[in-house]
């Protein structure tokens, strides 16, 4: 018989966990960590001159990505975007309320770094227009690009970039990897190397909140163009996430296999080395606490033995693929 587990706070109020913290000082954590990258991303290639420019505004992007990673990444999980945070959604590593959350966390966050990048143009006497100006670091596509990019090319890039991006995420912050620091190296290469290709394009983000941000405070077409820089790394990100969810189905059916013959067996005994199996439905950002099983038995989350947790919750929670 096996020993009852004490029911986990759901991640949803808030309520402190023994392993992490609670979803307002994540969201804290998102909020914070979104703002930098906003000020960072914006604020390099608005106020730097090309020419003297000591290093690549998609270098310093990089940096931020990797920096605002290290400091807030054992609190939130590091998404700062919310095609990331939807890539962990579909690869059922965090709940849908909580992932709603996240991405307000995350939009209101870079509004508030674009927020005061515009309040430092407007005391600069030398700018006679403060949104013109945003317009330079703003996502475009058409006569708003650069290279005079069409709508379909940014699509694909953006499409592409995000899926990338978010793989690149979900595989080196996946739980069991040797070595967990060098997630937040990782990201922030792949994002410092794709940002260099969107900004010769037309200021491509690959991120929602930020493209967003800089689309308030710039001209009226921004927010008219806007749409693709919001669908198009989102659908990217939930790309990459169902296909991490195959892996992780994967990985779940090898680890909850029942072995066909050998000591214990017949009799739901354990070897030594095997008193007790425990079964995690989550990485870090999940909400199902493990539940120990019977000894030789095979580990089962507590909604799948409630049998209470409907078909969609169970998807979201990441239990049915």
């Amino acid at each position: 018989m096996s020993t009852p587990v004490p029911a986990r706070p759901d991640a949803l109020t808030g309520s402190p966990d023994a392993s992490r913290p609670g979803l307002f000082p994540r969201l804290a954590a998102e909020g914070f960590g979104s703002l930098i990258l906003a000020v960072t991303g914006l604020g390099v290639p608005l106020f730097s001159i090309p020419q003297s420019s000591p290093m690549p505004a998609a270098l310093a992007a990089g940096l931020a990505v990797t920096a605002a990673m290290l400091a807030f990444g054992h609190v939130s999980g590091g998404h700062f975007n919310p095609a990331i945070t939807l890539g962990h959604l579909l690869a059922g590593r965090i709940r849908a309320g909580a992932a709603a959350a996240y991405v307000a966390a995350q939009l209101a966050g870079a509004s508030l770094g674009a927020l005061a990048l515009y309040a430092v143009l407007r005391t600069l006497p030398g700018i006679a227009d403060s949104r013109t100006a945003f317009d330079t670091v703003t996502a475009g596509f058409g006569e708003h690009s650069i290279v005079q990019a069409p709508l379909a090319a940014v699509l694909l890039l953006e499409v592409i970039g995000a899926a990338i991006i978010v793989s690149v995420f979900l595989g080196a912050a996946a739980r069991g990897r040797a070595n967990s620091a060098a997630a937040p190296v990782a990201v922030g290469l792949t994002f410092a190397a794709l940002l260099q290709l969107g900004q010769a394009v037309g200021n491509l983000p690959f991120n929602p909140a930020r493209a967003a941000a800089s689309a308030f405070f710039s001209s009226g077409w921004a927010l008219e163009q806007l749409w693709v820089f919001l669908a198009a790394p989102l659908a990217g990100a939930a790309v990459a996430g169902l296909v991490f969810r195959t892996f992780r189905a994967g990985e779940q059916a090898g680890e909850h296999a029942v072995p066909a013959s050998g000591p214990g067996a017949e009799s739901g005994g354990s070897t030594g080395s095997d008193v007790s199996d425990v079964s995690d439905v989550s990485d870090d950002e999940g909400d199902a606490a493990p539940v120990a099983a019977p000894t030789g038995g095979v580990a089962v989350s507590r909604k799948d033995s409630d049998g209470g947790a409907s078909e969609a919750q169970e998807f979201f929670e990441g239990k049915r693929g």
